[in-house]
């Protein structure tokens, strides 16, 4: 198998020049704080603190098994979640299930399910789906870590009172399955009390570092994916990043060139560009990853920072019509990662018609392939030529062994960044204040407090005014 590339050449200053690129003498220059982050990082992962760094050496027979009892019994799996618990199973299906999964027939699918992700509450969309599926050949995962999700529960709540109503009490542990912690929660206790197959998330694992966890891996067994695929190519990740030098090891490079033109240069933005379709939901995925473990207000030694590179997502070649003029020509205040692949699984030739009209002829005999990567490798030089760093990672193809290698690599990357800025990368206390708030304005218990600060507009009613147009 073939490992993936990565380009960082127009990151630096023989691209760009010494204003807009970085020396190799800077790169160099992180070496100390990049050991001390691998020094740090292993002695956590030896402490059992970071159990989502071994998943890729998980034994995924339990997964296999279930997926082998699933085979055949339900047209449709729906994976309840959001976040981390939605993001890495979405990721992987546009990856690795063939385009159009969900619209080709069971012939074509080779008897795998259709598989749909709900990571939302909005009321049109549950209802627009699940009146479309036969709930007596649907099975439902539900994920929730914490058993308490205010959106995955409520969801589930709604599927259960569905299948109640179809298939009956009784068979709801034919038709469920719970992804959850391994020691309790609400989740577990309904599980076991009524014999409703669950898996496991390790106490370790959060959530946007789960998809190689059975939150993510789980769906991609059910749906026919190449799970141990995935897993020997995170593990092979695994591996040239622990044995290599700190400045050429992948994850500790990407790490390096995003915090020095963050802190150096002042490009607070990263641009995750995919020129593949299948490779789409990566860059959603990795906003997650990025947002949530790098955005913080304080540091490790509880100063305050605001810190934070805001991730976006793009799209080759179709953001090429809609934001690299911003990119060319507007702030200078963003570093690109462009990915890339090597070899498509089709050949689709340009036709040669029209040859009369050269605007157009000169694309026949071509390829779409040829075009697609061409146009990457022109945004790139158009980027370098107004002095905007990227960098370009290449797969040799889109299949589970480059994927799993590519979302370890910007798992682990994404921890050496934590590092690197002096932050907790493993927590997220702004999404609990926000989840805090959400549990007081439903009324659940215990949170009154805080839905009446909501209520009140966060201040005093004599001081405080709201402002609306009705």
């Amino acid at each position: 198998m073939q490992r993936l590339r990565i380009d960082y050449t127009l990151c630096m200053e023989e691209a760009l020049g010494p204003t807009h690129g970085l020396s190799r003498y800077l790169v160099e220059a992180l070496r100390l704080p990049l050991e001390a982050a691998r020094t740090h990082l292993g002695e956590q992962r030896r402490a059992g603190g970071l159990q989502w760094m071994d998943l890729p050496r998980r034994d995924p027979a339990d997964l296999l098994e279930f997926a082998a009892w699933s085979a055949g019994r339900f047209d449709d799996v729906v994976v309840l979640g959001i976040g981390g618990s939605a993001l890495g199973t979405k990721a992987l299906s546009n990856a690795l299930l063939r385009p159009f999964h969900n619209l080709r027939s069971a012939d074509e699918r080779k008897g795998a399910p259709r598989l749909f992700v709900l990571d939302n509450v909005d009321p049109d969309e549950i209802v627009g789906l699940f009146s479309l599926l036969d709930l007596r050949r649907t099975l439902v995962n539900v994920i929730s870590k914490s058993g308490t999700t205010a959106e995955t529960m409520a969801a589930y709540l709604v599927a259960r009172k569905l299948f109640i109503d179809v298939v009956g009490a009784a068979a709801l542990p034919q038709h469920l399955v719970f992804t959850t912690d391994p020691l309790g929660g609400v989740l577990r206790k309904i599980g076991r009390q009524e014999g409703i197959p669950l898996f496991e998330i390790g106490s370790g694992v959060g959530g946007r570092f789960s998809v190689l966890s059975p939150v993510g891996l789980l769906p991609a067994a059910l749906a026919g994916m190449d799970v141990p695929g995935l897993l020997a190519g995170a593990a092979e990740m695994d591996a040239w990043i622990g044995e290599t030098d700190v400045i050429s090891s992948p994850a500790f490079v990407f790490a390096a060139l995003q915090f020095l033109h963050y802190t150096r240069n002042k490009r607070r933005s990263s641009v995750m560009m995919p020129y593949s379709h299948a490779l789409v939901d990566v860059a959603d995925w990795f906003r997650q990853l990025w947002a949530e473990s790098l955005g913080k207000a304080v540091d490790r030694r509880g100063r305050t920072v605001n810190v934070g590179p805001t991730p976006i997502k793009a799209v080759g070649a179709t953001d090429q019509h809609s934001q690299v003029q911003l990119y060319v020509e507007g702030p200078d205040d963003k570093v690109f990662t462009f990915l890339r692949v090597e070899q498509f699984d089709h050949t689709v030739i340009i036709p040669e018609l029209h040859a009369d009209e050269h605007a157009i002829a000169y694309l026949g005999g071509t390829s779409m392939a040829g075009l697609l990567n061409a146009e990457q490798e022109a945004t790139a030089w158009a980027l370098a030529q107004r002095g905007r760093p990227s960098l370009t990672i290449t797969l040799p193809r889109v299949d589970a062994h480059s994927v799993g290698q590519l979302l370890y690599l910007l798992e682990f990357a994404t921890a050496v960044s934590g590092e690197l800025y002096d932050v907790n990368a493993f927590d997220q206390p702004g999404v609990e204040l926000g989840k805090e708030a959400t549990y007081g304005l439903m009324g659940r218990p215990g949170f009154e407090e805080i839905a009446e600060r909501i209520r009140r507009g966060s201040g005093d009613e004599d001081n405080s005014r709201l402002y609306r147009l009705e």
